[in-house]
């Protein structure tokens, strides 16, 4: 992500990171396959080390991680405001600000990364260079559970919960992300698709990739 579209993203999601925050506070009551498929890369982690919640938002991800017994389990968003929502709704929990493209992280310092639909606001020439960072900070053997919208388009996004902002979400295929993790040194182990909930998200197929570090 060029510096530019960076900071363009940041100031978007401080804008809407209150709203933001008690829309997704709860959504994971309505997405049984999310929950089962988080609950399974839970369990597939050692019971020792630090798991990592890449595009954290307000935290409802890496809350609902510590409670399947991820005990040492950290968040990273690139906006300040939305790290502050997730510090606020969940304080026993450390999250940070910080950039995927260069995350302030040690090498091999984790042993799983769940990225929520982290990449959508990437452009897509800097996919390879946020896998090769998520790779770099991952443990030999750690794991990798990444999520987004399947599809070739580009949606842009003018307003969010009434807030004037600039959003591109870029749509992928599963084949190409699989590809370009591969290239990036991960094995994918599967990968699952499924239809939108209806009324509760919108309405995209969503595809979740379980990838180990080589």
């Amino acid at each position: 992500m060029a510096s530019e579209q960076s900071e363009q993203v940041r100031r978007a999601y401080d804008k809407i990171a209150a709203a933001y925050g008690e829309h997704f506070a709860d959504e994971l009551r309505h997405k049984p396959q999310d929950r089962q498929l988080l609950r399974r890369f839970a369990f597939s982690l050692p019971q020792q080390g630090r798991v990592l919640d890449l595009g954290c938002g307000p935290g409802h991800i890496a809350a609902y991680l510590a409670g399947e017994g991820s005990r040492a389990v950290c968040g990273i968003d690139l906006s300040p405001a939305m790290v502050q929502e997730a510090r606020r709704r969940y304080p026993e929990i450390a999250f940070d600000a910080g950039d995927m493209l260069a995350l302030p992280l040690a090498d091999a310092s984790l042993t799983g990364i769940v990225a929520m639909y982290a990449i959508v606001n990437l452009e897509r020439a800097a996919l390879p260079a946020a896998f090769a960072e998520m790779h770099r900070v991952l443990q030999p053997g750690g794991r990798l559970l990444l999520s987004f919208h399947i599809g070739d388009e580009t949606v842009h996004r003018e307003e969010l919960f009434g807030e004037a902002i600039s959003l591109d979400f870029h749509f992928l295929q599963p084949q190409e992300v699989a590809k370009q993790l591969g290239q990036a040194g991960f094995a994918i182990e599967e990968i699952v698709e499924r239809e939108p909930y209806p009324e509760v998200e919108y309405q995209s197929r969503r595809a979740y990739v379980f990838a180990v570090k080589l």
